[in-house]
Parts: C-alpha cells; structure tokens; sequence
C-alpha cells in the first residue's frame, strides 16, 4: 500500500494513537451518564471523536492520489524550542508576577518564532488575550489564577 499524502498519512496517525490513549485513559474514571457526566466522559467522547478524525485522514491520506504527494518538509526546531521556552517562562511567571504580565510575556516570546513578527500585532494581541482570558478564567469560572504581582496585591 502506498502513501499517497505523507502529512495527512502522519497526522492521521498522531490523532488516532492520541485519540485512543486519551480514551483508554479515560477509562479509569468514572462515566456517569448523559444527565450527570462524571469525570471520565468528556476525554472519552473526545479521545473517540479524535480517533475517528485520525482513521478518516489515515484512509484519505492512502486512498486519494495528490500532487506531489504532500511531502512533509523539515522540522522547525528552532521554532518549536522559542515556543516551548515561552511556555516554561509563563509556568514559571504566573505565581508571582500573575496573569497581567505573564501572559503578554509569553505572547511576545512566543511571537518571535513567527518570520512575520509586527509590534503593533503582537501588542493588540496581548492586551486582547489577557483581558479574554481574565474574562473566562478569572471572572467567568472563577478560577483562582492570580492576575497582578504578589508584591502589587500585599
């Protein structure tokens, strides 16, 4: 059998192996039922609707022929390690300097992987993705993130 598209062959591979792990995980936990979902449900039905995802593309990317055949370039590690390293500094900034500066933060180091990187974008979008995210997290569910510096708030 031939690939005829290396990245959907790939990716449908990754969504399916994922897909099942997060259900068979899932399965440790209770289900409940439809009325009161336990803790369980939701990765199921998520690791299940990403498993079928991942067995359609893996038959599409074997069955219906592509020009060139999609061929999967080289991996940008160089990229992947700015996010990563953006990542790992919001973890390690949001106890202390809170939501308000850790997430521009990671917003502005993150966007540095990025061969289009624009101040004014990157600035509009942290300003709108920390208020969004002080909005749902903060206010929303209630959660108890801590949105200024600890030494602002004692």
């Amino acid at each position: 059998m031939k690939i005829k598209s290396e990245q959907d062959f790939w990716s449908g591979l990754m969504f399916l192996v994922v897909g099942i792990a997060f259900a068979w995980g899932a399965t440790a936990y209770s289900f409940g039922n439809s009325a009161r979902p336990g803790p369980g449900y939701f990765p199921f039905g998520l690791g299940i609707i990403l498993a079928l995802i991942g067995a359609f593309l893996l038959f599409e990317a074997l069955t219906i022929e592509v020009e060139g055949g999609e061929k999967i370039g080289p991996w940008p590690l160089k990229q992947g390690g700015i996010i990563l390293a953006a990542v790992l500094l919001f973890g390690l900034l949001l106890p202390k300097l809170g939501m308000a500066i850790a997430l521009p933060v990671m917003i502005i180091v993150s966007s540095f992987a990025s061969g289009e990187f624009n101040w004014k974008e990157v600035l509009i979008n942290s300003v709108v993705l920390t208020v969004g995210s002080w909005g749902i997290f903060i206010k929303g569910l209630s959660l108890t993130i801590p949105l200024w510096p600890v030494f602002l708030v004692k």
